[in-house]
């Protein structure tokens, strides 16, 4: 049986606008112990989680004395009819315990989409954004959070990595993604899917993505092919970064999970059969007669390519970094 792509699941998931994906505890509770020092008297706001079912809700209730949380809030989108909101402010029965009799529950005139105007003023009072948003929506939910300048934590797949919009981010150094990777969510039914690179997006800043990527690799030009159109080297894979190479390299997309930006200069992204972001030379004049097997492979003719063994090699997507302590 053929093996399903990495992504299959949720590319159905776009197709059919089925944005309800539920996270597990276990995974926000692996990813969100790294941030305990972030949350100390902030309003933490869910706002694409429905907080009865979910678990980013389940994880701040169960903490919110432990965390020092100075307010919980979380909405969720009703498709034909107002939603509602929970809150979670102080020891309402002045038990001396943070539980279920401190939750607040308060009908709202509108539907909740995180879009909405009730949604946006929570948004403005909050502090830290913490949630699973809409898969179909990610783009425009991003977008959101940086119009309103806030802090966040949000999961989503690898490959917005690639999206124009966040990878500017990402090489402005506006967004960055650590610790954990997620693989299974569990759906309104109750069925689990796994899904395969998926990542954490934040802004919240971390030691870890100052840990210097450790290198081992010495380079040497018979080890490490070159682009006949663009003047850098190909990388595979990121364990095969040379540490004294000071040019132009081009990397997979999962060096970002590794990214230090004060060891490596991100200079752009590339993606075959795009127009993006970087111009390459078109094929050289040795090369013509090989058109019709470079065509076999390259979708345009400013791809960027490799000639091995008489193949043409195109990669589909790449990182160009230097290093810059070289």
């Amino acid at each position: 049986m053929k093996k399903k792509s990495w992504n299959w699941n949720l590319r159905k998931a776009n197709k059919a606008k089925n944005d309800e994906f539920y996270t597990q505890l276990s995974d926000i509770e692996k990813e969100l112990g790294h941030y305990k020092q972030h949350f100390k008297w902030k309003t933490i706001f869910c706002n694409c989680d429905d907080p009865e079912e979910s678990n980013f809700w389940k994880y701040f209730e169960l903490n919110f004395e432990y965390l020092w949380i100075k307010k919980l809030v979380s909405t969720h989108f009703e498709d034909e009819k107002p939603s509602y909101k929970l809150e979670i402010i102080w020891d309402r029965n002045h038990d001396w315990k943070i539980n279920k009799l401190d939750i607040i529950k308060t009908p709202l005139k509108q539907n909740w989409d995180f879009r909405s105007p009730e949604c946006i003023e929570i948004l403005k009072e909050s502090d830290i954004i913490i949630t699973n948003p809409p898969f179909s929506l990610f783009r425009e939910y991003v977008a959101q959070l940086m119009e309103y300048n806030k802090t966040f934590l949000i999961i989503w797949n690898q490959n917005a990595l690639t999206y124009k919009e966040i990878f500017k981010l990402i090489k402005d150094d506006k967004i960055w993604l650590w610790y954990t990777f997620p693989k299974e969510f569990r759906e309104s039914n109750w069925n689990m899917k796994k899904f395969w690179n998926i990542a954490w997006y934040t802004n919240l800043e971390i030691q870890k993505r100052y840990e210097d990527l450790i290198l081992y690799k010495i380079y040497n030009e018979n080890n490490y092919m070159k682009y006949y159109n663009f003047d850098a080297i190909n990388i595979d894979k990121v364990k095969e970064i040379p540490l004294d190479y000071s040019w132009f390299m081009w990397v997979p997309i999962t060096f970002l999970n590794n990214y230090n930006p004060k060891q490596f200069e991100i200079i752009w992204l590339w993606i075959s059969n795009s127009w993006l972001d970087i111009w390459v030379k078109p094929y050289s004049f040795e090369h013509k007669i090989y058109r019709k097997e470079i065509q076999k492979r390259a979708a345009v003719d400013w791809d960027l390519y490799m000639f091995i063994n008489w193949v043409v090699e195109v990669p589909y997507a790449r990182v160009i970094i230097k290093n810059k302590k070289l």
